[in-house]
């Protein structure tokens, strides 16, 4: 007979069977789960990435020193993109007797293409537009209090006069996070006239673009395979994302690490769900083989059997996943302002295959086993049980968990660290398994007698009890990294922005200015001040070789070495610095001594002892690389690659650099501080502080909706362990109820031996969980001083002692209703 007919046969005919449609659910839920993660985890990470081309004011760009060529900007129109042309130049408006320094942005009317340009009018109204008309000029409040005047009175740049039509509130920033003068908006046109952007200006010309993502694409190609003018760079949302690189690092890991985990619950839900089924066969191809049944054909039945149920489960799985993913993106979407990204198909269709790879992974060792099941287990069921000391075979899932793990991750590093994680509960929760066991036959004859029934349970079954307590302590433990650890993560990386995080940047100040300046900003009310001393200088000769001779393999090596650097010293190591090599410069050292940040060491392959050469002004200094050091720079403190001891550093000639936060509200005083100090260049950082707090909150509402699918996943993995031993668990209770075993004793019992696996299973978790965490938070998402929560997950092991003992007395209601002659005759 046709082995695929003969397989759907035997699959209709076993529809009933609890087991197999355990099976078939585990892996519909497990699909939908992992596929409504992953495909909601990939839109946001779309919708991330768009909010960067929010920054830049569209989906990409070019800019240069010159007017960008016509045949550039028709090819952008021919492909069906919308376009909008700017220019950046600094310029000086007056008022009167006032001037002002500004960065003025030249645009056209169709600017923004992304994002919003909020502005604020004459009337008090705030509200988006587009770049100001013919005539018009957008004035933030720095350049509105420096110069004097409010919206609707009249300035000049260029010598063209021009109306503040409104305040500027907030623009897409074509990536400049950082203003170093207070902010102008003008006509593109009015630029011209007024010959603001004439042969010889220092202007830089954009073009941005946006449209349907396909036509982005084949224009961004189209445009790298050109001859760009001189001069010329792409402007991108990855760009915009390398100036925030740590921000958007970290939210992709937080979103890798959710869906990971769902995938990881899935995985053990299908597993157990498969072992079970693979049992539950075992006596049907006992009388297969003495009828005369080949292996080989058993084996073949089995697996298309096998295949007959998943395929088309994998595909209702998908399907419904790919439902609630679109339903989910309506409302998680409003993160992102109502970004439109299209519905990835990919991977809902990933999802699926993967269910099928693990279910593969995992049934198949016991699928096959089954095929080498001796005609005598018909008479015999030991002999059914009987296992090799080695099998290959058992090699598969965990080839399939460690494929798992790094496809899912896409990160060395937190696979790793998951891996090893996980690895270690399961590790932890087999051994106290197995202590309890020990302990269960010792203490169980004098226990009371619904303790002593469910000691005896877990010690009769005892290699289902290490399976059921493994596998209930990875599913907890994923669960409580989703529901605990991550949560936390996030608020540890927003204490790394507190309030009052310094905000501005202030350049060039003067040795004398020093004191005077320092009482200017307390004062205002200036807090977390922080001053170092700059110098500018360059690198001449690493070991005595001179830089020009010395071949660099890195390109930022090359550029770095060409470039001018920055110095600075200090007697104490700076916050937000760690020395990892080495130590810091001693007090008064004989020769000169060098830290060096680690990105530094690595690009030029530096080793403690060696000397670096430096020419500062007219001087020169050899200093000897006596410490390594790894640099927070997400803190937004003033920090620098290289710091020389203060004892050959303090005749060099140097300016101050200054960092300190201001609450918003100080533009008289600012504008006060730039007149008394002429020479100072303030640097307001509140734009780049604000984007990385937006990010950590959407990417926080993203966890929370990852979070409410991956809880699916959780709760099958319970179910799934739990019905392990359902089987056995019925006939027990069929013979305990012949022998007069009431009801009420026999739920006492269950309650015990679940309460104990949870118990068990509660506790390695959170051990896991907060071992991981601790891993995670340091290794992975570089968050300070990271603590996991230890009272939460405390809670949350006890907690799941109660939850797996209600799962598990709700398994067992039928049970006990049902009449034990009833329950004899199904077994």
């Amino acid at each position: 007979m046709n082995v695929t007919r003969l397989a759907l046969r035997t699959l209709r005919r076993e529809w009933h069977l609890v087991e197999l449609r355990t099976l078939a659910a585990s892996l519909v839920l497990a699909v939908i789960a992992l596929g409504v993660v992953a495909t909601l985890s990939t839109r946001i990470e779309r919708g991330i990435l768009a909010s960067a081309a929010e920054l830049i004011g569209g989906d990409m760009g070019v800019s240069a020193p010159a007017p960008l060529p016509e045949p550039l900007v028709q090819s952008a129109t021919d492909g069906g993109l919308h376009t909008t042309r700017g220019a950046a130049f600094r310029s000086v408006a007056f008022v009167g007797e006032h001037s002002q320094l500004l960065d003025v942005q030249a645009t056209d009317a169709a600017y923004p293409l992304r994002g919003t340009l909020e502005v604020l009018d004459a009337k008090g109204s705030d509200h988006a537009s587009h770049g100001p008309g013919r005539g018009e000029v957008f004035l933030d409040h720095r350049a509105l209090v420096g110069l004097g005047i409010t919206p609707g009175q009249k300035l000049q740049i260029g010598g063209r006069d021009l109306t503040v039509a409104a305040e500027l509130i907030r623009q897409p920033d074509g990536g400049e996070l950082f203003a170093l003068a207070p902010r102008a908006l003008m006509n593109l046109d009015d630029a011209n006239d007024a010959g603001l952007l004439s042969v010889g200006s220092r202007a830089r010309h954009s073009l941005l673009v946006a449209g349907p993502p396909a036509a982005v694409a084949a224009w961004r190609a189209s445009v790298e395979q050109s001859s760009l003018p001189h001069g010329a760079e792409l402007i991108t949302p990855e760009k915009m994302q390398e100036r925030m690189r740590s921000a958007f690092d970290r939210a992709s890991a937080f979103l890798r690490l959710t869906a990971l985990l769902s995938a990881l619950l899935a995985g053990v839900a299908i597993a157990l769900a498969s072992s079970r089924y693979a049992r539950r066969k075992a006596a049907e191809v006992a009388l297969l083989r003495a009828l005369g049944t080949p292996r080989r054909r058993i084996a073949a039945l089995l697996i298309t059997t096998l295949a007959a149920l998943a395929i088309p489960a994998a595909a209702l799985g998908m399907a419904i996943a790919l439902g609630l993913a679109q339903g989910a993106w309506y409302f998680a979407s409003q993160l992102f302002d109502n970004i439109p990204t299209t519905l990835p198909l990919g991977p809902a269709f990933a999802a699926a295959a993967m269910g099928l790879a693990v279910l593969a992974g995992f049934a198949l060792p016991p699928l096959v086993r089954l095929a080498e099941v001796p005609p005598v287990a018909v008479f015999r069921e030991s002999m059914q049980r009987r296992v090799r000391r080695f099998d290959a075979l058992y090699l598969v899932p965990v080839l399939t968990a460690v494929a798992l793990v790094w496809l899912q991750s896409d990160s060395a590093k937190l696979a790793g660290i998951l891996a090893a994680s996980l690895a270690g509960v399961a590790v932890v929760a087999a051994l106290l398994s197995g202590l309890l066991l020990v302990i269960a036959r010792r203490v169980a004859p004098g226990a009371h007698p619904a303790l002593r029934l469910g000691l005896a349970a877990l010690a009769r079954r005892r290699g289902l009890s290490l399976v059921q307590a493994t596998a209930l302590s990875l599913g907890l433990c994923a669960l409580l990294l989703l529901a605990v650890i991550a949560p936390s993560l996030l608020d540890g990386w927003r204490r790394e922005l507190p309030v009052d995080t310094p905000n501005w940047f202030a350049l060039n100040l003067q040795d004398e200015q020093r004191d005077e300046f320092s009482r200017a900003l307390e004062r205002m009310g200036a807090t977390k001040t922080n001053m170092m001393p700059l110098a500018v200088g360059k690198l001449t000769a690493i070991n005595g070789s001179s830089i020009d001779r010395i071949a660099f393999v890195d390109d930022q090596a090359k550029d770095a070495a060409d470039r001018q650097l920055r110095l600075s010293w200090s007697a104490d190591l700076p916050p937000s610095n760690k020395v990892v090599a080495g130590r810091w410069p001693g007090a008064s050292p004989a020769q000169a001594e060098v830290s060096v940040d680690t990105s530094w060491r690595d690009r030029f392959h530096l080793k403690l002892g060696d000397t670096l050469r430096f020419e500062v002004g007219e001087g020169t200094v050899d200093a000897r690389l006596t410490s390594v050091r790894q640099v927070d720079w997400s803190s937004f403190r003033v920090n620098f690659f290289l710091m020389i001891d203060p004892t050959h550093a303090t005749d060099l000639p140097h300016t101050w650099l200054t960092s300190f936060y201001l609450p918003r509200g100080h533009a008289d005083d600012l504008a006060k501080v730039s007149r008394d100090f002429g020479n100072l260049s303030l640097i307001d950082v509140d734009a780049l502080l604000d984007r990385v707090r937006e990010i950590v909150d959407r990417v926080g509402g993203a966890v929370r909706w990852v979070l409410g699918f991956s809880l699916l996943a959780g709760a099958l993995v319970l179910a799934a362990a739990l019905a392990a031993s359902a089987q056995e668990r019925r006939k027990e209770a069929a013979l305990l109820r012949t022998l007069g075993a009431t009801r009420a004793q026999l739920r006492a019992a269950a309650a015990c031996e679940f309460a104990l696996l949870g118990l068990v299973a509660g506790l390695t978790a959170a051990l896991g969980a907060s071992g991981a965490g601790f891993w995670l938070g340091n290794a992975v998402f570089h968050i300070e001083h990271f603590v996991p929560p230890v009272w939460p997950l405390v809670g949350a092991a006890v907690l799941a002692a109660f939850v797996v003992m209600a799962i598990g007395l709700y398994g067992t209601r039928r049970v006990l209703r049902t009449s034990p002659m009833a329950l004899l005759r199904e077994g």
